[in-house]
């Protein structure tokens, strides 16, 4: 099904509109506005009969331009390479819309975050607890509201956030919100019986940062890729990557073929460092410290190299709208092919070594089972979803950057276990030696970045997928006045992955839950609150 085929098909059965919010016409993207009172038809046809994956919803504030607020739900065709924006416009006076989730589950986050930090209700949502606010922010104030300002720090309320309960008969064991095996701030509520969890509860964003809204009030468009790059502590040239992409298809900025090849190896070259730096910690979770020394050893040459290129240990700096602002010039190619050739002998010797060590096949094979229709209905992304069977990976689905120049194969096993998992990741860090090699081999001559002469126009929307190692990273952005978008709309693979960890925790043994929570390779951009028990009263607290 083309683009054009699918906007006929919603436009005869939901009186859908094309083309609401502009955007420029592209054989992978389409833009929909659907009512309100069609909405649930339309999200249950995409859902269920033409198999449309959901990603994320983003929730815009347009009282200044349009009068009204604006929801956006965006989705992918991986089969036939689409994206789609399905909009749905919200009177000020009474902001609700329908809530999707009891059909998408997967949407349970975003539509929570949405009422937060909007303040449109998802009605009949199943969940409505808060999500990224803090338990004391007021009521009926909503930071991503145009007339709140950025940096606003209001006085503490006295409103409190309900937690899930524990089923009968079980105890509550909190997990963090710091724990000597999980090497970033997370809390998590284990509902335990004996050794057994019966189920989790997980309560986060307690250090929201407020990245979206520095992005639509005080940043430029050049200045939001370095923000971009901080939203994770190892993907940064991912962010800026999809943020780039996204402002540069809203625009119809064409960036030069050498740019495309140079964000290719700057996002290989972070993927290897990603995975080793996971498989070390895994190690060291397992209380397997070997793999730890090991893989931390064979990364630092990647660190080196990354450093050679663009004066930083991470990739930083190198995306600006337009293209790239370093370059990798002849004369580093054999540095580079150097590192790989040593790294991927290692590696290979580390990978073989694997599956003949009893005590690590113990903590993984069969340990963390995520079902693979599971996994579709939470619609999780990456080595995560790949270990479960489901064969979607951004760079071959939705080609950007040179990703449809080279050769290469999707990375999936279908144990749905821990195991699956890390040989995904095994699997990956060759296939990005791979890719690196033919990239350097096939990057032609001319220039990095693209001149622009003339300001962005206003009020069109782009839209950017890219493969992170932990995962699908998307960015949505509706061009703005004043050099800056109206909105922009970042989602980390975290935020997907995240959300099956109580339903895969449950059944699970106490003793594995770190390693089954690690093996989605989560970063957190929050300290979670740590739960007290006062043993005089048996109350518990945040």
């Amino acid at each position: 099904m083309t683009t054009q085929e699918l906007a006929t098909q919603l436009q005869e059965r939901f009186d859908a509109e094309q083309g609401e919010p502009d955007g420029l016409a592209s054989p992978g993207w389409l833009s929909v506005t659907v009512c309100s009172d069609r909405l649930l038809d339309a999200i249950r046809w995409l859902w269920e009969d033409a198999g449309y994956r959901f990603l994320i919803s983003a929730g815009s504030d347009l009282r200044r331009e349009r009068g009204k607020y604006l929801v956006t739900n965006l989705f992918a065709q991986d089969e036939h390479g689409i994206y789609l924006a399905v909009h749905t416009e919200v009177d000020p006076e009474q902001p609700s819309i329908p809530s999707i989730t009891p059909i998408v589950p997967a949407a349970n986050w975003t539509e929570r975050e949405l009422r937060d930090m909007i303040g449109v209700v998802p009605e009949g949502h199943p969940d409505p607890r808060r999500l990224v606010l803090a338990d004391d922010w007021p009521e009926d104030l909503y930071p991503l509201r145009w007339d709140v300002e950025h940096g606003i720090k209001p006085p503490p309320s006295d409103c409190q956030v309900p937690r899930e309960p524990p089923p009968e008969g079980s105890s509550v064991v909190p997990l963090g919100p710091y724990f000597p095996s999980l090497e970033e701030p997370a809390y998590f509520r284990l509902f335990v019986e004996g050794e057994e969890v019966v189920g989790a509860d997980y309560r986060g964003f307690y250090n929201h940062r407020g990245i979206e809204k520095m992005g639509c009030s005080v940043l430029t468009y050049n200045q939001i890729p370095f923000i971009a790059e901080r939203i994770c502590g190892i993907c940064g040239c991912v962010h800026s990557t999809a943020y780039c992409q996204a402002v540069e298809r809203a625009a119809g900025i064409e960036i030069p073929e050498r740019a495309k090849y140079i964000r290719t190896i700057m996002l290989e070259l972070e993927r290897m460092q990603s995975h080793l730096l996971w498989l070390g910690i895994a190690g060291h979770i397992v209380g397997f410290d070997t793999v730890l020394m090991q893989t931390w050893r064979m990364r630092e040459p990647i660190m080196w190299l990354s450093e050679k290129l663009s004066g930083n240990r991470r990739v930083y700096g190198g995306n600006i709208i337009g293209g790239v602002r370093l370059d990798i010039p002849t004369e580093v190619h054999q540095d580079v092919l150097d590192m790989l050739d040593k790294l991927e002998t290692e590696w290979k010797a580390l990978y073989k070594s694997i599956p003949g060590d009893t005590s690590l096949m113990a903590r993984l094979r069969g340990t963390g089972v995520l079902p693979h229709e599971l996994a579709v209905e939470r619609c999780v992304v990456g080595p995560t979803a790949r270990g479960s069977g489901v064969a979607i990976d951004t760079r071959l689905d939705h080609p950007y950057a040179a990703y449809d120049r080279l050769e290469f194969e999707k990375c999936v096993h279908d144990g749905c276990d821990n195991l699956s998992r890390t040989l995904v990741r095994l699997d990956e860090t060759l296939v990005s030696i791979g890719l690196i090699r033919q990239a350097l081999q096939q990057m032609p001559d001319g220039p990095i970045l693209t001149q622009i002469d003339e300001d962005i126009p206003g009020g069109f929307e782009g839209f950017s997928g890219v493969e992170a190692p932990r995962g699908e990273v998307v960015h949505w952005v509706l061009t703005g006045d004043e050099n800056r978008p109206t909105r922009w709309r970042p989602r980390a693979p975290t935020y997907a992955n995240l959300q099956v960890v109580p339903p895969m925790l449950k059944g699970s043994q106490l003793a594995d839950a770190p390693i089954n929570i690690a093996s989605f390779d989560p970063c957190f951009s929050c300290t979670d609150r740590m739960e007290v028990v006062d043993m005089r009263t048996d109350d518990e607290y945040d």
